[in-house]
């Protein structure tokens, strides 16, 4: 077997059973990587005992390499390993036998994920759809907002990437209920993953609920560390948690994420939606496209039929019409996520309500609003392709 993790990687292989298993274990899924671990060089040998010992036949031993010694994921490989060999037929038990991967397989690792990609994965020409989440003022919603889009999505299938750009108010990791770390390889850092979407937020490097008490180069060389030296894999819409304003983050984001499209969380009050009108402006200076707005803390209809305006109303589509008119194009409000105790309540427990309770009144327009940006298919148009025509 070679030392480069890579699809064509087969350790030796002298029984059915453990050809058999070699395939299965093709189903299992690196939990941070999200790709087989047959691909990534992780699996170092499938063996079958019992070969002079009939009471031993049918037993699997597996060899798995981690990528680090301290891999916080161990046990979830080994349970999804043993899982996967549970029912195949002849195989009576299994052994997962962990070891770690050398210096030189894990910079084939980094190789193999890495090689040929651009330093800047999300830079001009990516594929993938680039939401960066804006509000004028904070107070309004927008990381919940964030988090419920990020999880609706890849609830339909989407492979999603949620970056937490409020290093200040970094919020992302209690809404979905995480504790987890990244794990490095080298300089590559693998974000954990929950609820199906791929998260990375300066609370997780942080031993304890501190503050972060950094100026603008440092806030830059963060967000951009969370583009560059994070593994994100081939993803298909990474949404971007910006702090409230148009200060230091919000500028570098569109530097670095030259194809984003901003999204305006306010609430109906028309205080909040003239602040938030003024962060959708900022694209007029940054080149972005606004995708659109969602409106939060609307009206709330009570168990007697009766309507709670308690932050007003019309602020979404006040910011709407604003921008319509300021940057010449249609900005339409994507939805108005009602005033939901269950929203709360499941945010506060790590669980989006779009999960948790889709048919709650809060979660059931979330998901509505992740359907409209589901449907804006990757693709490339407006895209120039490295291609020149032949005399």
């Amino acid at each position: 077997m070679t030392d480069t993790p890579g699809p064509a990687e087969v350790p030796e292989l002298t029984t059915d059973l453990e050809r058999a298993a070699w395939t299965r274990l093709g189903t299992v899924l690196d939990p941070e990587i999200r790709r087989p671990v047959t691909e990534l060089g992780m699996i170092a040998s499938v063996t079958e005992g019992g070969q002079d010992d009939p009471a031993g036949a049918g037993h699997l031993t597996v060899g798995v390499r981690l990528t680090i010694a301290g891999c916080p994921l161990r046990d979830t490989i080994t349970g999804d390993v043993e899982r996967a060999l549970a029912d195949l037929e002849g195989c009576t038990s299994v052994t997962v036998e962990m070891a770690v991967m050398t210096a030189e397989q894990r910079a084939a690792l980094k190789e193999f994920l890495t090689g040929g990609r651009p330093p800047n994965p999300f830079g001009p020409g990516t594929l993938t759809r680039v939401y960066a989440v804006a509000s004028g003022k904070g107070g309004v919603g927008k990381s919940t907002v964030t988090a419920n889009l990020a999880t609706a999505l890849a609830d339909r299938g989407l492979s999603v990437g949620l970056v937490d750009a409020d290093i200040h108010g970094f919020s992302i990791p209690g809404l979905l209920g995480t504790t987890a770390r990244p794990t490095r390889v080298d300089e590559m850092i693998l974000p954990p993953v929950a609820h199906g979407v791929k998260v990375i937020s300066i609370g997780m490097f942080l031993d304890s609920d501190r503050p972060v008490a950094w100026r603008g180069p440092m806030l830059h060389r963060a967000l951009e560390q969370f583009v560059t030296d994070v593994y994100w894999g081939d993803l298909d819409v990474l949404l971007v948690d910006l702090p409230p304003g148009t200060g230091d983050i919000a500028i570098s984001a569109a530097q670095l994420l030259t194809t984003s499209e901003l999204l305006i969380v306010t609430t109906p009050q028309q205080a909040a939606a003239q602040v938030a009108a003024r962060a959708g402006e900022l694209s007029e200076q940054t080149g972005q496209r606004v995708a659109g707005v969602v409106e939060n803390m609307a009206a709330m209809t009570l168990p007697d039929g009766s309507v709670l305006d308690l932050f007003g109303s019309g602020g979404g589509q006040t910011v709407a019409d604003r921008l319509t008119e300021t940057l010449g194009r249609e900005v339409p409000l994507l939805g108005s996520v009602p005033l939901d105790p269950q929203l709360r309540q499941d945010g506060d427990g790590g669980t989006p309500v779009v999960l948790e309770h889709p048919s709650s009144p809060a979660g059931a327009e979330l998901r509505r609003v992740a359907e409209s940006l589901a449907v804006r298919p990757r693709g490339l148009s407006g895209l120039k392709l490295p291609v020149t025509p032949r005399d």
